[in-house]
């Protein structure tokens, strides 16, 4: 039977990508927010697109609820919908604050509550991270920390989901270039310069490593966070 995988953000830059990398012989629903489908994709009877705005109370357990309605069966969760933000030290925004780390960080635990009645052995959930974990942003203070916050979140599940057989893992990206949201030539030349690999990363860079994550040929692997930067400040 054809596997189920729920890819939040879905229409959108990475989440676009993963959405694509999923289709070929996964059933797909994904989530969107701002940015309505506009993509091949649409035309795949495998593929759903759910409008959903996921900081609203009850939208989590909504959104499980359509993928059990649409498919019978959820077997991969991605969390890609994120927010970056600025929240600079001069200028205290508690909105600004709460949102990021709600739907950073609280967010993934409300689908995962939603979901883990019909998750079974051999399910996957992977979390989308940040380099920015570890390399904190400036004037995004809680950004990092949010995603900091998502990667102990993401050990601790493993740890509690293993004996259940359901893996959890997550995805560092470092410089992405999104096409929707490109960077100026000046910034990537300044990422590539501290770039091993000598090229800022693409979505579907991302798009692979989430799949091989959630995919059988990871089945011993389990709370890890795995950096895909292309050796970025190493």
């Amino acid at each position: 039977m054809t596997k189920t995988v729920l890819v939040t953000g879905g229409t959108y830059g990475l989440g676009r990508a993963i959405s694509v990398q999923f289709s070929n012989d996964h059933n797909v629903l994904r989530s969107y927010l701002n940015t309505p489908p506009s993509d091949d994709l649409e035309a795949q009877t495998n593929v759903v697109s759910i409008p959903c705005d996921l900081l609203q109370d009850e939208s989590a357990a909504d959104l499980v609820a359509q993928v059990i309605e649409k498919f019978g069966r959820l077997d991969v969760i991605v969390n890609n919908a994120g927010l970056v933000q600025s929240t600079p030290k001069e200028k205290f925004d508690a909105a600004a604050h709460r949102r990021v780390f709600e739907l950073n960080t609280i967010v993934p635990q409300a689908i995962l509550a939603a979901a883990l009645p019909h998750l079974r052995p051999g399910a996957s959930i992977v979390n989308i991270s940040s380099i920015n974990a570890d390399l904190p942003p400036r004037d995004a203070a809680s950004y990092g920390a949010s995603k900091a916050a998502l990667n102990l979140w993401t050990r601790a599940m493993a740890k509690e989901l293993g004996p259940e057989g359901i893996r959890v893992n997550a995805v560092a990206p470092g410089a992405i270039n999104v096409p929707e949201a490109p960077r100026p030539d000046e910034l990537t030349e300044t990422f590539v310069k501290d770039t091993a690999l000598g090229r800022p990363g693409t979505p579907e860079d991302i798009a692979k490593a989430v799949y091989f994550l959630a995919s059988d040929n990871a089945s011993f692997i389990t709370g890890a966070v795995l950096p895909v930067t292309g050796g970025y400040r190493l």
